[in-house]
């Protein structure tokens, strides 16, 4: 494990520092720490910087309630750079967004890979804007009822290609359905971030529980 002594901080006394969500893996800010800063968080198990501007220890979410909690930290080959991985309780940009890089400056035409993020975020922009002809659309137009029955719909879907024991209809039967519960999830306001949490806070009991038959 590298001690703090083997870092190497500029001719300030800092060092960047790349936040990245543990969960998602977005970039989500670049910070500096200097080295009371670095010991602070890992104390505390929170994020603590630098401000370059006022010149001051910053503890992310002092105010805003942010916070970052620390999950991991890493240096670079270097050792003159961290990439600091957390779970935020919150938006991490100052302007109330999720990631502070959101202004493109170049973009392949390359088509983006898939994620679940990825298509939650195109839902969301499909509820907005309604384009005509588009399917989600035509979900969103008719409301919750109509989504709603295609979740059931889809759901039995599955049940009966995963009894018939047919892999490659059920994986397409599963994505149907995780299609139409994201829509539903869009419709209700509910995140990928709510779920992450939900199945985190799941994961945690479960740790628990077989830790407890363990000892048992």
């Amino acid at each position: 494990m590298l001690k703090i002594d083997e870092l190497k901080f500029d001719s300030q006394g800092l060092i960047p520092a790349i936040v990245v969500d543990f969960e998602s893996k977005k970039v989500l800010t670049l910070a500096y720490m200097n080295r009371e800063s670095l010991e602070i968080t890992l104390l505390e198990g929170r994020t603590c910087f630098w401000s370059r501007s006022r010149q001051e220890l910053w503890r992310k979410g002092e105010t805003s309630g942010n916070i970052q909690h620390v999950v991991s930290i890493t240096a670079d080959c270097d050792q003159d750079a961290l990439v600091v991985m957390v779970v935020k309780d919150g938006p991490a940009c100052h302007l109330g967004t999720d990631s502070c890089f959101n202004t493109k400056v170049f973009e392949s035409a390359q088509p983006a890979p898939f994620s679940i993020d990825g298509l939650y975020s195109l839902l969301q922009d499909r509820k907005e804007k309604l384009p005509e002809g588009s399917y989600t659309t035509y979900l969103f137009q008719k409301g919750i009822d109509k989504i709603l029955k295609k979740v059931g719909e889809e759901s039995t879907e599955v049940i009966i290609a995963g009894k018939a024991g047919d892999r490659a209809e059920t994986v397409y039967e599963i994505a149907d359905l995780m299609y139409h519960v994201m829509t539903l999830m869009v419709e209700m306001g509910i995140s990928v971030e709510d779920i992450r949490k939900e199945l985190a806070s799941r994961h945690v009991i479960d740790h628990k529980i077989k830790q407890e038959k363990m000892t048992t």
